[in-house]
């Protein structure tokens, strides 16, 4: 195989999940070329993924067919001569660009109905045997049913750690020191100072996304050990409201949400000294830029998508009611994350601010 396209997820944490598949087809096709058609709110995070030479950028409407402009890319794609697509999200619309290209292998798993789109099926496994995403992509890399022959070391430590065990790759986000010293200048943000973090939005819904309350309580254990560090909120524009409530708690906290591209918010993460974060697109950003983070799980499952890196430490309450999974709080408590504590969060991340003095 030598050229291969990927129908990138929708979503910047699906896409990093994934990174681990396109390091296996680069192992086992070592000339291969990999491409990406990607969302263009994802497409900076693909750009950064060595592994990709490509990023097709698409402005597609969620939840819309338009047929025309799917065509119209297909139409420029068919010209490279890909060998296979690889396509990762499960609705019918991700499967139409390979197959208008005329792609001879199209490779995903089976969802939407769409058999005629894709020739070389994956069963979709039920919810309830999910594993990682990162295995549940790069099981795309080998023939459908074959057991992938690497583990989640992460999501399955206990496996992960017996003798004859071999582990997935590990997503790695390339960075430019430079880039960051740019973005960090337009924002007034001395690099020689400690910068701390805030991720405190969740596209996903309420259900993941800590209590604004307990962020600034946080910052304000920061500001007491931490003087000298500076703390900064990312996240796109829709997050924004939910950082100001932080900083009129905190008047040390700057919300930069919505302030940003993605790929600054990408440049400011890679220098720094902690990152605190519910389980959102950009923990997995600080997490492929090994940086020291602590992740606040609520809704979601830790074992289903961890922080990818050893300098990630969790912090998840694990309830009887926790992980529902839902959007909302199913019975209007959201227990999960409303008593997980800014002093259990700061335990952890002390520990990683001291380390970087």
């Amino acid at each position: 195989m030598r050229r291969a396209l990927v129908i990138a997820p929708n979503w910047i944490g699906d896409a990093l999940m994934a990174q681990p598949l396109f390091t296996l087809l680069r192992k086992l096709h070592p000339r291969i070329a990999i491409d990406a058609v990607a969302p263009s709110w994802v497409a900076p995070v693909l750009e950064r993924m060595p592994e990709i030479r490509d990023v097709y950028a698409t402005d597609l409407a969620h939840g819309k067919l338009q047929l025309l402009r799917r065509w119209q890319l297909a139409s420029d794609l068919r010209d490279v001569g890909y060998d296979a697509a690889y396509v990762l999200p499960n609705s019918v619309k991700s499967a139409l660009i390979p197959w208008m290209a005329g792609i001879n292998l199209r490779i995903g798993y089976t969802g939407e109905s769409r058999y005629g789109l894709l020739n070389v099926r994956h069963a979709n496994p039920p919810k309830t045997e999910r594993p990682p995403m990162t295995a549940h992509y790069a099981a795309l890399a080998y023939a459908p049913g074959a057991k992938l022959p690497f583990i989640d070391r992460f999501a399955q430590p206990e496996a992960a750690a017996q003798p004859d065990a071999q582990t997935l790759p590990v997503p790695r986000l390339e960075s430019d020191p430079n880039e960051a010293a740019r973005v960090s200048a337009r924002f007034n943000l001395d690099t020689r100072t400690p910068l701390v973090v805030f991720c405190p939005g969740a596209e996903y819904g309420p259900a993941k996304r800590w209590p604004p309350e307990h962020f600034a309580s946080l910052a304000q254990f920061i500001a007491q050990s931490f003087p000298y560090a500076r703390i900064v909120a990312l996240g796109s524009k829709k997050d924004a409201p939910i950082a100001q409530a932080i900083a009129d708690r905190a008047p040390n906290v700057r919300n930069l949400c919505g302030q940003t591209s993605l790929g600054e918010a990408c440049a400011l993460i890679s220098r720094a000294s902690a990152v605190v974060t519910n389980d959102s697109g950009l923990m997995h950003v600080a997490a492929a830029s090994r940086r020291p983070l602590v992740a606040v799980y609520g809704s979601t499952d830790p074992r289903h998508t961890p922080p990818l890196s050893d300098l990630a430490k969790v912090q998840w309450l694990h309830l009887e009611c926790s992980p529902c999974f839902a959007r909302e709080c199913p019975l209007g408590h959201l227990n999960c994350l409303r008593e997980l504590t800014a002093e259990q969060v700061f335990g952890d991340l002390r520990g990683m601010l001291l380390a970087h003095r």
